[in-house]
């Protein structure tokens, strides 16, 4: 299960074939418009011009997308502190903006062409969200948030670093492994949640604490396997993200890339926040 906010945009599955603004198809005339061939100060002049550059032609690259990202995360952190200050006192807001931000994500996964408005709208109702579920943990487990934080961050360090070195590369055979097994976790949470919300299991983190493993919590083995599972899903949105550069994406796709790694960020945070609350239930 790929993340569907590449998956779904020509710019990244490599489904799209972009060209340069001003590109046309007409078949090249060395002797000009008017039947004449260019002088020899006019050739030496285009070949001593500098190259266009992919910010010249409008193409995405790199610096785009570390903007849009860098933005979007700070975006997110206001929200957060919002989510954070206030949730207790409006429990309203917190559960009306993950059901907008829930929404959203659909909406600017499913868009062919990106909307900034759509995703910075996304990551404020995301990080009201997780603000609110941050401060929820940490009131129970002080300190537990800067952990989560702090592991996320070496998470996405680590993946970067070696997806970047060439020794960490997407397969598509271990691709769709992890997508089953992600497919498969979210059908466990499903059920998981019921249970909670109906009462049946009254566990605060509901099969992952009742059920053991040899006295370890279903939850505890897990929690790992999802984590590593969520890395890999970065190094796909690398790969992805690489291709769009090489294959002269347009530059407005910078924001399909920075709202895909909040995707991935948002999703590693939330389960090692929740992995480390299993491990110090007590």
């Amino acid at each position: 299960m790929s993340n569907p906010a590449f998956t779904h945009s020509g710019a990244f599955n490599g489904k799209s074939q972009f060209r340069a603004p001003g590109y046309t198809e007409t078949p090249y005339n060395p002797y000009g418009p008017y039947g004449t061939t260019a002088s020899a100060a006019q050739l030496s002049a285009m070949y001593a011009a500098p190259s266009a550059s992919p910010v010249d032609t409008g193409r995405m690259t790199y610096d785009d997308v570390l903007i849009k990202s860098v933005g979007m995360l700070a975006v997110m952190l206001v929200g957060a502190t919002v989510g954070w200050l206030f949730t207790p006192a409006f429990p309203a807001m917190f559960y009306l903006c993950g059901i907008i931000g829930f929404v959203l994500g659909f909406v600017n996964a499913l868009k062919r062409e990106p909307s900034p408005v759509l995703i910075t709208v996304y990551a404020i109702c995301q990080g009201v969200f997780v603000g609110g579920v941050s401060m929820v943990y940490n009131s129970v487990w002080s300190g537990i948030v800067m952990q989560a934080v702090l592991a996320t961050m070496a998470v996405f360090g680590i993946t970067l670093a070696l997806f970047a070195s060439g020794k960490v590369r997407a397969s598509g055979k271990f691709s769709r492994i992890v997508s089953i097994g992600l497919l498969a976790y979210l059908l466990y949470m499903l059920v998981n949640a019921t249970l909670v919300w109906t009462g049946i299991n009254q566990s605060m983190f509901g099969l992952d604490t009742s059920i053991e493993v040899f006295g370890i919590p279903l939850g505890a083995i897990i929690g790992p396997i999802v984590i590593l599972m969520g890395a890999y899903c970065l190094v796909e949105s690398f790969d992805f993200i690489k291709r769009g550069v090489e294959s002269g994406a347009p530059a407005k796709y910078a924001w399909t890339a920075a709202f895909g790694l909040l995707l991935d960020l948002i999703f590693l945070y939330i389960q090692i926040l929740r992995w480390l609350a299993i491990l110090q239930r007590n």
